[in-house]
């Protein structure tokens, strides 16, 4: 049994001009995404080629004082703690209270849920 018993297709529709440009389309899907891969493999490593060369440049010296004007990383969260907290302050507190009034509407055919309802009399299945 094949599955063109299921699914006949006729290859005699097919032209030249149709074989051309699925095969283009392919090439060119394949291509970019072969281009994009290459592109996302390669840019970090150009990256941490550039920041390597920048710290060659600077020489010993140079790392060692800038390694003495680090924040030790305590500091650093006792910083961001404080400013959270500032930040949080800032907004007014809500008192939480659900106030649920009836509003009374004038009738109107288009928010009637009754014209949404199909009932055929008489219609069986």
């Amino acid at each position: 049994m094949s599955i063109f018993q299921y699914f006949p297709v006729n290859f005699s529709a097919i032209q030249n001009q149709h074989l051309i440009l699925a095969v283009i389309g392919y090439s060119v899907v394949f291509l970019s995404f072969f281009l994009l891969a290459l592109l996302f493999s390669v840019v970090p490593r150009i990256l941490s080629w550039n920041v390597r060369r920048t710290f060659d440049d600077e020489g010993d010296e140079a790392k060692k004082a800038s390694a003495g004007n680090m924040i030790p990383g305590e500091v650093s969260a006792a910083i961001g703690t404080a400013i959270s907290l500032y930040l949080d302050e800032l907004h007014d507190q809500e008192t939480a209270i659900l106030t649920i009034r009836k509003v009374g509407k004038s009738y109107s055919p288009w928010n009637s849920k009754i014209y949404n309802v199909i009932n055929f009399k008489g219609f069986q299945r």
